[in-house]
């Protein structure tokens, strides 16, 4: 990614056009098109609220369309998509080895689309007032070395940590195992899975010493277009490649701090497509990477993969 001296992205400029084709019935009985017709995909719960953007503008645009979403965990999602009962899934990660030359072994079209960054964010209670936690105190509570607040900020009187996650199968799971531990699993006692974004937020804002594990495009306040207000109810913590973490060296999952690699936790969005006849779901899938598609991207909070990024100065106020 590309740096400048800038604090919001303002704007977004690309290049590409959707393409319409219309193509006869598969011997399977598939009817739909690269526009038209019904389909069911999976995406991971956490890219929820882009999705049902993308969904709904797609369907405006293509009335003879209809995308069916099924919000699941990012485990299940691939299982569906293995086991050929969806051939779309919204993740936050590649096809792994074994599982593209097992769809390839089967005569499968597996192809991997990158669609926007994501910032993975850590969120605290309000009365929590240790705002800024570095990388490496993040893992000694994940690897259950840090239990109490004060093992990370001493006089913390809040007292036991406790991580709470979206899904024990979720992409936020897989993420700080395999990017934050080294593909060890979270060694915490004090771990606790709820079975969606907003019940993390809630667990959070009714329990002082937890920390919530999220995507951050469920953080924003959708009454500010510059995405830089995130939801008043709990607080999002600045996050450090270093600890200690300071003002100075840390930061929120901003689209600009994604954009300038300064937020360690990003998060690539993919759309892993298993779909011969590269009909519906292969259609929605480009459309999210269409012009249209990165603009919407870019309207939800997240960072979109293609296109040119405007920025300039503005003034923002914590």
């Amino acid at each position: 990614m590309n740096k400048y001296l800038s604090y919001t992205i303002v704007g977004l400029l690309c290049a590409a056009t959707l393409a319409v084709s219309c193509r006869k019935p598969a011997k399977s009985g598939r009817t739909d098109t690269y526009s038209s017709g019904v389909i069911s995909f999976a995406s991971d719960e956490s890219f929820s609220p882009i999705v049902e953007e993308e969904r709904y503008i797609f369907e405006v645009i293509y009335p003879n369309a209809k995308v069916n979403p099924v919000y699941t965990s990012e485990t299940e999602a691939m299982n569906k998509l293995l086991s050929d009962s969806i051939m779309l899934v919204i993740c936050s990660r590649d096809f792994k080895k074994e599982e593209y030359e097992n769809l390839k072994a089967r005569r499968r079209v597996p192809i991997s689309q990158k669609l926007a960054y994501d910032g993975l964010a850590i969120i605290q209670n309000n009365a929590n007032r240790d705002s800024c936690i570095g990388v490496p105190d993040f893992k000694r509570i994940l690897e259950g070395e840090a239990t109490q607040w004060s093992d990370i900020y001493p006089g913390s009187k809040l007292g036991e940590i406790t991580l709470v996650f979206d899904n024990k199968g979720s992409s936020a799971v897989h993420y700080v195992e395999d990017s934050i531990l080294g593909g060890k699993g979270i060694a915490s006692k004090n771990v606790y899975a709820t079975n969606s974004s907003p019940e993390v937020i809630d667990y959070v804002e009714q329990h002082p010493g937890a920390i919530g594990i999220i995507g951050s495009n469920w953080l924003n306040d959708k009454r500010d277009t510059t995405n830089v207000t995130f939801k008043k109810n709990i607080r999002t913590m600045r996050v450090s490649r270093f600890s200690p973490a300071t003002l100075e060296n840390s930061w929120l999952p901003y689209q600009y701090y994604l954009y300038n690699d300064n937020y360690p936790l990003i998060r690539t969005v993919y759309a892993l497509i298993n779909d011969p006849r590269k009909a519906l779901p292969w259609g929605f899938a480009q459309f999210i990477a269409s012009p249209k598609g990165q603009l919407i991207i870019l309207q939800t909070g997240l960072l979109p993969m293609y296109g040119n990024i405007t920025v300039r100065d503005v003034k923002v106020s914590d």
